[in-house]
């Protein structure tokens, strides 16, 4: 018999909140400001806040929900109870392929920084088998469960802040009054078309710095008190990220002025500007150690998911839900590796466009779970309660239909194709009778008044 001791230690909110600070800042943290800052300048800021506003009202949402489940899964646990089993099925199939995409995408940025200072890989075949590499050093991570993957998140999500903070202390020192001017840029001001225009064209890839939050909740069931600590750590986090990122753009606005629009690694650029060639080297090892953190995040967040369809309503088959003694999911480890390393073929910008979408098709019908549960009374909360009733869900929901509107056909061909094979998939997969008739009863129980918590 196994003693009690031997049983995994759950996370902490202190591991919890690290793990949410690595899926959200990553490679876009590092080279997106100088897009952000080119349709902007230094109104660019407003823009990072009204984006950082919108954003957490969607969080808020998920803040809502993980306070009325212990499960894991996420998106596709709400969605399931919300709407049944088919749509828990197809969104728990495209949070996997977000997570697939997501590890490939920061793999990928890890590889293409490495290219800018190692001459080495240019070489195709030293790339793919950094590729190789990478991908298969967070599947053996992983398969020693959460001792290993706690001390290696927390060690890089600590690095990660630490290596910002340094960035807006140090850089603080050498910033120049005139490049803080523009404020608008010229071709903005011609009209409110033009300008909103531009208001769009930066509020999209301000809106990439904030969506790996989704990921926060896919792991419930490793977690201590998941329904109390998942909203608070999504709330921490969201605040931090824009804390940081706001204090991140304005002092490289006021190290490099208009030239930062032009630099294709912003931040390293802005520091050198300032401090020299160390500065430059600090922020390429930070851009390393922040992308390595998402990438870790993701290769742990992902395999979680897949596992939790398996065993949670048999969504998928059983075996895919297996797990080793240090309680890892190691096929479930297996097929993310499989497939991430066939998406790291692509280039970055198409598997940054597949993330975004599929983090939509996420949104849309976990606000709307907000919104059913709110109407009917089921499933009430645990340790918090979204304000306002249907106001945030409502206002996120507009917010997500939009951004929908941006995405290019292929990208949207991509997200039909995920949709219809899954589909197609789900009429093979035997449905779990015990499961399904628990769940209708327990629905049942709620309508008639009777379920107690």
């Amino acid at each position: 018999m196994k003693n009690q001791n031997t049983v995994p230690k759950k996370l902490s909110f202190i591991s919890i909140y690290f793990l949410g600070i690595n899926a959200v800042i990553g490679s876009g943290t590092f080279l997106l400001p100088s897009t952000i800052y080119k349709y902007m300048n230094l109104s660019a800021i407003c823009v990072l806040l009204c984006t950082a506003v919108t954003v957490s009202m969607i969080a808020l949402c998920y803040a809502d929900l993980s306070s009325r489940f212990t499960g894991s899964g996420a998106a596709w646990l709400y969605s399931y109870n919300a709407f049944g089993r088919f749509a828990g099925y197809e969104l728990g199939i495209f949070t996997w392929f977000l997570g697939c995409t997501t590890l490939s995408a920061e793999v990928v940025a890890l590889l293409t920084v490495l290219k800018s200072f190692l001459p080495a890989f240019k070489n195709n075949t030293i790339y793919m088998s950094g590729i190789v590499f990478l991908v298969l050093l967070f599947s053996i991570i992983n398969f020693f469960g959460r001792s290993l993957v706690k001390l290696v998140n927390n060690i890089s999500a600590a690095a990660k802040i630490i290596t910002l903070i340094l960035f807006i202390v140090i850089g603080a020192f050498f910033i120049k009054k005139a490049n803080f001017t523009p404020v608008i840029p010229a071709a903005a001001l011609k009209g409110p078309v033009p300008f909103f225009k531009h208001f769009g064209e930066a509020f999209t890839p301000i809106f990439y710095l904030f969506t790996g939050f989704s990921f926060i909740p896919i792991a419930a069931k490793q977690m201590n008190n998941p329904e109390k600590n998942i909203p608070r750590v999504l709330i921490a986090v969201m605040t931090s990220v824009t804390i940081l990122d706001c204090l991140m753009l304005l002092v490289a606005i006021g190290l490099s002025g208009y030239k930062l629009g032009s630099y294709s690694n912003p931040l390293a650029s802005a520091l050198k500007t300032g401090v020299g060639q160390w500065g430059f080297a600090l922020m390429i090892v930070g851009m390393l150690i922040s992308i390595f953190g998402v990438a870790f995040s993701a290769s742990f967040n992902t395999p979680s998911l897949i596992s939790s369809l398996a065993t949670e309503h048999a969504m998928l088959p059983k075996w895919i839900g297996k797990k080793n003694k240090y309680d890892a999911p190691w096929v479930a480890i297996i097929m993310t590796a499989i497939l991430s390393l066939a998406l790291c073929t692509q280039s970055y910008l198409f598997l940054v466009a597949c993330t975004v979408l599929a983090s939509f098709v996420q949104y849309v019908p976990s606000i709307l779970a907000v919104i059913k549960f709110k109407h009917s009374n089921e499933y009430p909360t645990h340790g918090f309660s979204l304000p306002g009733k249907y106001t945030i869900p409502v206002i996120a929901l507009i917010i997500s239909c939009y951004m929908v509107t941006n995405f290019t056909p292929k990208t949207l061909l991509v997200g039909a194709v995920v949709g219809v094979v899954a589909a197609a998939c789900y009429f093979f997969i035997d449905k779990d009778k015990d499961e399904e008739k628990k769940h209708e009863d327990f629905l049942a129980s709620i309508r008639n008044k009777d379920f107690k918590f």
